[in-house]
């Protein structure tokens, strides 16, 4: 069975598993599952059955979900085809980064392997979408970075930031307007007594950061030997 040949909702399902478990050690449950896609857990646990019966995730009762090998090429598709949809929205059409993702969403599910392989030799063949995420190559392969969560990096310690999640636009807006994106170097400061911030330094500002905000970013600390 091919990608085009599942439904959106099928690719919608397996993107988001893999989604879940590119950045997190936590074990991929349905509620999580449901609270990204963003519909009920009932119907998540219907459409985990359904992919289980269809052979592209394990997932028994009360268990960890995960991808059998035929789900993760299909999931690995689907973020290769969004991720090359966002790099193209920004580099060809002008988009502006915060609005690429419900833009990828929809087209994702559109277009043909053949237009993506088009797109990403347009593009040059691009590793990283305009948010710093690896984009998956064509045989499926992807570049794993060792960025950590800005949450781990200590007061004081340069680092270039790697990737912001996408799933905030007001978030990603904030950032763009203080020059915050892939490829910044910030470093972490104490935020105001009792407010449970952090301020972000950068080379253009100064902001302050809640921990939703702090969870989004992900960072390289920079060797200083």
């Amino acid at each position: 069975m091919t990608i085009n040949q599942l439904s959106d909702s099928t690719q919608d399902y397996l993107k988001a598993i893999w989604l879940a478990g590119e950045w997190s050690d936590e074990p991929i449950t349905a509620t999580s599952i449901a609270q990204r896609v963003g519909v009920t857990l009932s119907t998540t646990s219907d459409a985990l059955r359904r992919l289980r019966e269809a052979g592209l995730i394990d997932h028994a009762p009360y268990s960890a979900i995960t991808l059998t090998e035929v789900g993760r090429a299909h999931a690995v598709d689907m973020v290769r085809r969004h991720r090359l949809i966002e790099t193209f929205l920004v580099q060809a059409l002008g988009y502006t980064w915060d609005l690429v993702h419900d833009e990828a969403e929809v087209l994702e599910h559109a277009v043909s392997d053949f237009m993506i392989d088009k797109i990403d030799a347009y593009l040059g063949f691009p590793q990283r979408d305009p948010h710093g995420d690896p984009i998956p190559s064509a045989d499926g392969s992807i570049v794993e970075l060792t960025a950590i969560s800005l949450t781990e990096l200590g007061l004081g310690v340069p680092a270039v930031v790697e990737r912001i999640a996408d799933d905030d636009p007001e978030l990603l807006q904030y950032f763009a307007s203080h020059g915050v994106a892939h490829g910044t170097v910030v470093e972490l400061a104490e935020g105001a007594p009792f407010s449970d911030t952090v301020t972000l330094v950068a080379p253009d500002a100064h902001l302050t950061l809640g921990p939703g905000a702090v969870d989004a970013v992900w960072v390289t600390p920079v060797s200083t030997s």
